[in-house]
């Protein structure tokens, strides 16, 4: 009895790291999967908000991630099973062993379940840029003049350097993107992805 009980224990302890790393791979993925969208629309800051709120990615390819690292630990993730959440995901594994006792009756077959939930937390703020004010309206056209043939021709206005965006803080730190060559944060820095009931 000792035995089985020690068996159960472990597979017990088994399922339960098989259903944390399931939910931890779904909710880094979808955390991955908003980052590569917000680089998609670096240039269009009226999209930003809706990425910081995690809009924007594939929940079967993040569950697909699930079910891949369940299996690493010996455990099995059916796709009904991986349930998305408020911005993360809860997960229900179980594991490939059993407790594999025949001297206990109704054990040798029994297998053990766990379940694990993950969250994605925005760790970023965004305030729009201001509009640009309307342009006024272009004086009355005057009469056209004969063009004076000793006048040089004027010069192509130069073209102006795009504004860098502003009004993204991460974690109390300001950030300027530039259009022409625009850098994100670390994703760590983006988002925070952690178990649910975590504090740490």
């Amino acid at each position: 009895m000792y035995v089985v009980v020690g068996q159960a224990a472990a597979l017990r302890s088994g399922a339960q790291t098989a259903a944390d790393a399931a939910a931890l791979g779904a909710a880094e993925d979808a955390r991955d999967q908003l980052r590569d969208g917000w680089l998609d629309v670096i240039g269009d800051p009226a999209q930003w908000s809706g990425l910081l709120q995690g809009d924007g990615y594939v929940i079967e390819r993040a569950c697909q991630r699930a079910i891949a690292l369940a299996s690493l630990n010996k455990a099995e993730l059916k796709s009904q099973d991986c349930v998305p959440q408020d911005l993360g995901f809860t997960v229900t594994v179980q594991t490939e062993r059993t407790v594999g006792n025949s001297i206990v009756p109704d054990t040798s077959e029994r297998r053990a379940t766990a379940t694990a939930s993950a969250v994605v937390e925005p760790l970023c703020t965004f305030e729009p840029p201001e509009p640009p004010e309307s342009p006024s309206p272009p004086p009355s056209p005057e009469p056209p003049t004969e063009p004076d043939p000793s006048a040089t021709p004027s010069e192509e206005p130069e073209e102006e350097d795009p504004v860098p965006i502003s009004g993204l803080s991460c974690g109390g730190e300001d950030w300027e993107i530039n259009p022409d060559d625009p850098v994100l944060p670390p994703v760590e820095d983006l988002f925070r992805v952690r178990l649910t009931g975590d504090d740490e």
